[in-house]
């Protein structure tokens, strides 16, 4: 490990990340909060109490919130005279504060009736009563009608001595001039947060409305009943929520105010969870204090974002340390770049993570909020481990000096050349394949092999008996097995070559039935067993019919991105996947292990066992050998069903190897095997994510006024990481694979067309224990239009799903409810979508094969020899 240069580049950007903290934080100097004020609206409930289920404040609690206002405002609005309501002119009396009394109006017409007498009587009793407000909103919320409204406040003018009004938005009063010929004053709500405007026009704005009523309406006092602003809660065009905003819309406004003489109540004294029901979230939080009545902001000091920001940056910091050290172990070939691209990467991670955690902390919590907030929570951690386990592949498959476990062949003589015993287990195979297999293995350049052909379960002689007799005319060399019936699957097949085995062989060759191999591939790659730890050598699975269609191209391209690229990274942590084909082992550990029957990727999992007993692997990414691809979309996926399956019943029976400390395997082979399969884990809670994104989107168009868009932030993380990934694959496709920008492409939607077969298999391995192997057959026939559609009938049914909810959101959704969450929202809807939509073009395309050529000629070879010919797609 390069300390210095590591310690350097973790201060400079622990340096820059508090820079980016102080500036986002930096102090905003505006007008000071006036000793006193004019008014407060005035809630007097506390968290636990909530007036639509009749719980009401008590006489004392209501006392001390009027005794904490004391000397610092001339009067409170009230909004009903239910309960203990009644008793605030009252109480405010003993305080020296005026009250504008409120009588609340809805369409429970006898409680109406009880609102106003005690409305009236109240300001027939006490002087402190100022003014009376009937009815709050009552046109807005489209409650009564106006004639209805009018006789009310008819009926209070008359019986009182004092100013009557009733309250509404600027445009309710321009929209009903006429209900001003039955108040004395015009009373307006001027909430600029719900109608977009920015908070550096807001107070401009709010002004331009008071004076449009003034000169509607110039006979008539206007008193601002409520004008405020969010300290927290969703974005609504221009107008963001939040405490500093809060406090420098308020200290503004009460400045002009000031200057130009307006009566207003501030909107409101104390923040109310309650509403949060009615209003969305951003109900509870329009208190000037908070539930608590704590201040939820400074006065006359300068506003900071985040008061709290020096400790928030001093977090962020330490975990980017910590999880920076952490990648930086082992990483003694990583340049300076890579570490630096990790530092931004990790820094950037570290900050955004302990932001979010800290909003979520500051609202008001709920059982829904908090059960909500955590799944988000857990869902963005998981992001982010996703994103750094990419990051860091991808420093390491680019930006490193060296590999220093990357192996190559060995020149070795006759004393290096171990009998090696290769098994080749068949099921069901076409003849003619598999002889062109057993012919190529004829030719193989070393003096002593044996070949076991191992035919298990096949029912149809017409079938294997080609082959028997094939094995037969080839000589000694080749033994040919024909077990029915036979359990275990390929497992099974394997034990059973492995307990008929040559007494001499020390080393295990297997290759699947379809390949065909390079005849120096023992020669070449035997030598490694001389080192007595190396167990297993493992070469790159390859593919000669990429040549045939567009389809396999596109399969050719997605298969060769993990065999270059994830594959070199692993082997440097000694963590290489083994796979079933193209891979030797040393006898001894391998009849210790054994082939595991219970697990359908029984190669990476005999790997793994091997891993554990303190042996090593050595990858070789040159190509010795190639097979056929899946045929078909269907079979393409059943194969990526059976890897990801399989990787979960190892997860769960290595659980104890792979997430204690102190067991066999290395941190760096912990880490491979779990940071490998992570986003397989990822793609299965992407399928969770999507059936609760369906569900969501279908209350948001259910319930627009009450089912808002998730946060924009949890959108833009998942929207992030698949921007993140589509770097990543573009990068490392051109410069470590050697693709043009359409095989990358091809790749890409490849690579997209299985993200809902791995997340079913994900799910599935992690909740059941076995899944039946699937061989994946070959030279299988295209099918039409109908099995193509069939193959993605799931993916086709989701991204309509998708695509759908996407569109009802945006044709539902209400105008206060437009905004950056809304609109983030469809687009995660849309982007979830292409995955499927992809399925649906690659089953398409195995079903109207297209030419290879589309995609470009060739590749560029595997390993540096260059000795296989390059893959041609021209066919």
């Amino acid at each position: 490990m390069k300390t210095i240069p590591s310690l350097l580049i973790a201060a400079v950007f622990a340096t820059l990340t508090f820079a980016v903290w102080a500036y986002l934080n930096r102090p905003t100097r505006e007008p000071p909060w006036p000793p006193v004020i004019q008014g407060f609206a005035f809630s007097p409930f506390r968290a636990n109490e909530d007036p639509t289920h009749n719980e009401m404040p008590t006489d004392a609690e209501i006392d001390a919130d009027l005794a904490l206002l004391e000397g610092k405002v001339k009067a409170v609005r009230t909004y009903s005279v239910a309960g203990t309501l009644a008793d605030v002119p009252e109480l405010a009396e003993r305080h020296g504060l005026n009250v504008a009394l409120g009588a609340w109006l809805d369409t429970h017409r006898d409680k109406n009736e009880e609102q106003l007498k005690e409305a009236i009587e109240l300001a027939n009793t006490h002087q402190n009563v100022v003014r009376v407000l009937v009815g709050n909103e009552v046109l807005f919320r489209n409650e009564l009608p106006i004639e209805e409204l009018e006789k009310y406040l008819d009926r209070a003018r008359a019986a009182i001595a004092q100013p009557v009004g009733t309250a509404e938005t600027w445009h309710g009063w321009l929209a009903h001039p006429e209900l001003a010929q039955h108040v004395d004053f015009i009373g307006v709500h001027l909430l600029p947060y719900w109608e977009g405007a920015s908070v550096e026009q807001a107070v401009e704005y709010s002004l331009v409305q008071f004076k449009r009523l003034q000169k509607t309406f110039p006979h008539k006092p206007i008193v601002v009943a409520e004008i405020g602003w969010p300290s927290r809660g969703r974005t609504h065009e221009s107008a963001v929520a939040s405490v500093a905003n809060e406090a420098l819309f308020l200290r503004r406004f009460l400045y002009r105010a000031q200057k130009e003489q307006i009566t207003y109540y501030v909107m409101e004294a104390f923040d109310q969870p309650w509403k949060a029901f009615q209003e969305g979230a951003v109900g509870s939080y329009w208190g000037v204090y908070d539930v608590e009545r704590r201040p939820k902001f400074a006065f006359t000091a300068p506003i900071v974002r985040i008061p709290e920001w020096h400790i928030l940056a001093a977090v962020s910091i330490a975990v980017s340390l910590l999880v920076l050290g952490l990648l930086y172990l082992n990483s003694g070939t990583l340049r300076n770049r890579g570490r630096s691209f990790l530092a931004v990467v990790v820094y950037a991670a570290a900050t955004i993570a302990v932001w979010v955690i800290y909003d979520f902390t500051q609202q008001y919590m709920t059982v829904s909020s908090v059960v909500s907030g955590v799944l988000l929570l857990l869902g963005m951690l998981g992001v982010l481990l996703v994103l750094l386990a990419e990051a860091h592949e991808w420093a390491e498959a680019h930006w490193v000096e060296y590999r220093r476990r990357l192996g190559a062949p060995m020149p070795g003589g006759t004393a290096t050349q171990p009998k090696v015993s290769i098994h080749v287990p068949a099921y069901n195979e076409p003849p003619a394949m598999l002889i062109e297999t057993l012919d190529a293995l004829a030719r193989l350049d070393y003096p002593d092999f044996e070949v076991l052909v191992i035919d298990n379960n096949t029912r149809d002689e017409a079938v294997w008996r080609p082959v028997e007799a094939h094995c037969a005319a080839l000589g000694p060399r080749f033994r040919f097995f024909h077990v029915a019936p036979l359990a275990g699957f390929k497992a099974g097949a394997l034990n059973y070559a492995l307990d008929r085995t040559a007494p001499d062989a020390t080393v295990v060759a297997v290759i699947d039935s379809d390949y065909v191999v390079d005849a120096r591939w023992l020669r070449d790659l035997t030598p490694a067993f001389l080192d007595e730890r190396i167990a297993i050598v493992q070469a790159p699975q390859d593919y000669r019919d990429a040549g045939e269609n567009a389809f396999k191209a596109m399969c050719y391209a997605e298969y060769r991105g993990f065999f270059q690229i994830g594959m070199i990274t692993r082997n440097e942590r000694n963590a290489i996947i083994q796979h079933g084909t193209m891979t030797m082992v040393r006898r001894p550990q391998l009849q210790a292990c054994r082939w595991a029957e219970w697990c359908i990727t029984e190669d990476a999992e005999l790997g793994l066992r091997i891993f554990e007993s303190g042996y090593d692997a050595s990858y070789v990414p040159e190509s010795y050998g190639r097979g056929l691809m899946p045929d078909t979309f269907i079979d393409f996926k059943k194969q990526r069903f059976r890897w990801a399956y399989g990787a979960m019943q190892i997860i769960k029976a290595h659980a104890r190897a792979l997430f204690l400390e102190g067991g066999p395997l290395s941190p760096g082979q912990r880490y491979h095997f779990v940071a490998g399969w992570l986003p397989w884990i990822a793609d299965g809670c992407n399928l969770l994510f999507n059936l609760a994104a369906l569900g969501w989107s279908a209350a948001m168009v259910w319930a627009p006024g009450r089912v808002d868009a998730p946060l924009v932030l949890y959108s833009v993380l998942p929207l992030s990481l698949f921007s993140f990934k589509l770097a990543k694959l573009v990068h490392l496709y051109h410069v470590r694979v050697g693709a043009n920008l359409r095989q990358t492409v091809a790749a890409a939607i490849a690579g997209l067309a299985l993200t809902h077969t791995i997340g079913r298999a994900t799910v599935k391995g992690l909740v059941t224990s076995s899944e039946p192997f699937f061989r994946t057959p070959k030279k299988r026939r295209n099918s039409g239009l109908w099995h193509a559609l069939a193959a993605a009938r799931e993916e086709t049914f989701m991204m309509a799903g998708l695509l759908l909810s996407a569109w009802a959101v945006s044709y539902t959704a209400l105008p206060q409810n437009a905004g950056p969450d809304h609109f983030a929202w469809i687009i995660v809807l849309l982007i979830q979508a292409v995955p499927y939509a992809s399925s649906l073009i690659v089953s398409l395309m195995s079903a109207y094969p297209l030419p290879a050529r589309l995609l470009g000629t060739s590749y560029r070879p595997m390993g540096r020899t260059g000795r296989q010919p390059e893959a041609d797609l021209s066919g």
